[in-house]
């Protein structure tokens, strides 16, 4: 092959190549357009698309419409010092109006020891919790949406203190905050925040949590799948806990999505690395 053939070879590749770039990054923009539009249908009342975190997840979408719902089914396991502990939950959420969110959840732990046991918590229903969230602010212009929300729980003793005193041990109360940004098409940040006040039976007084939990996702163009990363801190009179949960959302079905997340804990004492998987179903409505 001479000089001049290869030279023209060569030209018609880099034509090609970048024709082939353009049309892709061209079809993912029309699919992104597309996917958001079909969230953003203007005959409905105004919702911004925005990624969900995983872990503490919210009691409904940001600008929630009548009619919505979902199911949640939840399961992990945390390594402790001296014990292993399994977490399951199930939850179910509706929108009975437009930007209101509602949900009622159950909340599972099982402890196993991993060395004598002495110190291994009793396994038991954690609580009963009642939530309520409200969208007062959504901005498509902006890509903007606020919220804020009320949790109660009714704490729980173990199973096997049941017949021996109270079932319940306490409540909980919980006001919280949340504001989201979708950034173009596929990058989404969210700031979830707010105190628990914590008040078990025979105490007069109140514990305070300040819960602090902000994430960052990259959305896969056109579709409902995520991967990102959360951050969940907790302040605790002068004691500061922060966990890392890198994590990623798939799309099963129409109906369907799975998602999974690892906890990385920084300085936090007595538990080590952790799992989670949330198995999300949303029957239409």
């Amino acid at each position: 092959m001479n000089t001049l053939s290869f030279r023209i070879i060569l030209t018609l590749s880099l034509c090609l190549t970048a024709r082939l770039t353009a049309q892709t990054t061209d079809e993912n923009a029309t699919k992104d357009s597309l996917y958001v539009a079909e969230v953003q249908r203007e005959a409905q009342p105004a919702k911004v698309l925005h990624a969900e975190p995983l872990y503490i997840d919210l009691i409904r979408d940001l600008g929630a419409r009548k009619g919505e719902r979902e199911w949640n089914v939840g399961v992990g396991i945390s390594d402790h010092d001296d014990h292993d502990a399994y977490i399951a939950l199930v939850e179910y959420e509706w929108a009975p109006i437009d930007r209101l969110g509602l949900e009622v959840e159950l909340p599972f732990s099982f402890y196993y020891p991993t060395t004598d046991g002495t110190n291994a918590p009793g396994s038991k229903l954690n609580s009963v919790k009642m939530a309520a969230q409200y969208s007062f602010f959504v901005s498509e212009k902006l890509k903007t949406s606020m919220a804020i929300g009320y949790i109660q729980e009714f704490e729980l003793n173990e199973f096997k203190r049941y017949d021996k005193s109270k079932v319940f041990t306490g409540n909980v109360y919980n006001p919280f905050f949340v504001a989201a940004k979708r950034w173009g098409n596929n990058f989404h940040t969210l700031v979830y925040t707010g105190p628990q006040f914590v008040h078990h039976f025979g105490h007069d007084h109140l514990e305070t949590v300040w819960q602090i939990n902000s994430n960052v996702h990259y959305m896969i163009p056109g579709t409902r799948n995520f991967i990102g990363i959360e951050f969940n801190k907790e302040l605790h009179k002068s004691d500061f806990d922060m966990t890392i949960r890198p994590q990623m959302r798939v799309g099963i079905t129409d109906k369907t999505l799975i998602g999974i997340v690892t906890g990385i804990p920084i300085a936090r004492e007595n538990e080590r690395f952790s799992t989670f998987l949330r198995l999300i179903y949303e029957p239409g409505h």
